[in-house]
């Protein structure tokens, strides 16, 4: 059910107005227990996956302002078109994003990040949101699932989780199995899909870590040269493996979604080692921005990334190169925008116009709560 925003004061210029700001992972978050998948150990992870989502986005709050928190039972009803799409669009400088449906349907029952929600959004605001669709290999028919996905709700990627709950049961796959993820792949290749999006490096909830390293996408990004692999919450761990695929295989890119957030603890020397071994190895092309919305507020995420530098001593000491603005303009929009094949001109022209483009302001964090 969404809810209908009243008019909400406006507090502040858009200090990104002339950057391209593309969000590469939003989630309309489901986590109630009503949409809990039946079954012990199903709820019992469930459970442990809804309270590390409202940690993340309770105690990572920019300088300990709860303006830029919801409270826990209206993040846990966080599949809200409006909420998550007047956060992005009318409260921060983020122009367009990339909605991310979930397919973890042994564990939520709507996968917990359902569809809809990124298609309401799109409805409601044109031209600003585009979609992953999510694919199970556990699920009937996931191979003719692409097919819908593209044909049906105009995917631009496919989104995949390399475990869920089956029958009762901890079930996982890698990116490179000839069996399981092969014949999905062959089909997304086939319909021309670009890019596979890979959940990786943060386990949902007391489960293995394995499925979560990302030694698989190499694999598959050697088998399917024409599709781009998209880690996922790319170097909050792995990092040296994440940044030894990036300089081996030009078709791998990397997701900032939750690694972003270590801006928020306070770790500037932890983040700047995280992306300068990207930027080390060849990634300036190919890492995306992504604040987490609805995991967190965009807007002091994005302000204190355009305000970042890799320090010089860091720089000489291990060789970095610096985070210089035309490459930070690459990682907030024009990597994936290209990727996508996107005219960026044409996007922000035809933006220029709306209700949003005319706007200098931003409202007030959450005001759709």
């Amino acid at each position: 059910m969404t809810t209908t925003a009243t008019p909400s004061v406006r507090t502040a210029t858009r200090p990104l107005e002339d950057v391209f700001v593309m969000d590469s992972t939003v989630h309309g978050y489901n986590t109630t227990r009503e949409n809990h998948t039946p079954g012990p150990f199903r709820e019992r992870v469930g459970m442990q996956l809804s309270q590390m989502l409202i940690d993340g986005h309770q105690n990572l709050v920019p300088d300990g302002d709860p303006k830029w928190t919801l409270s826990k039972e209206r993040f846990r009803r966080g599949a809200d078109p409006e909420l998550l799409g007047r956060a992005l669009f009318h409260e921060s400088d983020t122009d367009v994003c990339v909605y991310h449906g979930i397919p973890l349907y042994g564990i939520y029952r709507d996968g917990g990040s359902p569809l809809w929600v990124g298609k309401a959004m799109r409805e409601r605001w044109p031209g600003r949101v585009a979609l992953y669709g999510p694919v199970s290999p556990w699920e009937p028919g996931a191979v003719e699932e692409v097919d819908r996905l593209l044909d049906e709700d105009e995917v631009v990627g496919i989104k995949m989780y390399p475990m869920d709950i089956i029958r009762g049961e901890i079930h996982s796959y890698r990116l490179d199995d000839p069996e399981i993820a092969y014949p999905i792949l062959e089909r997304i290749q086939q319909r021309g899909i670009k890019v596979v999006a890979t959940h990786k490096a943060m386990p949902q909830g007391q489960v293995p870590s394995e499925p979560f390293a990302p030694w698989d996408v190499a694999g598959a990004a050697s088998t399917f040269p024409d599709l781009t692999f998209e880690i996922v919450h790319g170097g909050i761990a792995f990092l040296e493996e994440t940044a030894w695929q990036i300089q081996r295989f030009p078709n791998v890119a990397v997701n900032l979604e939750q690694s972003s957030a270590i801006l928020m603890i306070r770790q500037p020397t932890r983040f700047a080692h995280l992306l300068g071994q990207l930027l080390f190895w060849g990634g300036e092309d190919r890492i995306f921005w992504s604040s987490g919305a609805i995991g967190r507020h965009p807007q002091p995420f994005l302000e204190r990334f355009w305000q970042f530098e890799i320090p010089e001593r860091m720089q000489e000491e291990f060789g970095y190169p610096p985070l210089t603005e035309e490459v930070k303009r690459k990682i907030l929009g024009l990597n994936h925008a290209r990727l996508l094949g996107w005219d960026v001109d044409q996007v922000r022209s035809g933006l220029a116009a709306d209700s949003i483009g005319l706007t200098k302001e931003l409202d007030e964090p959450w005001s759709a709560a």
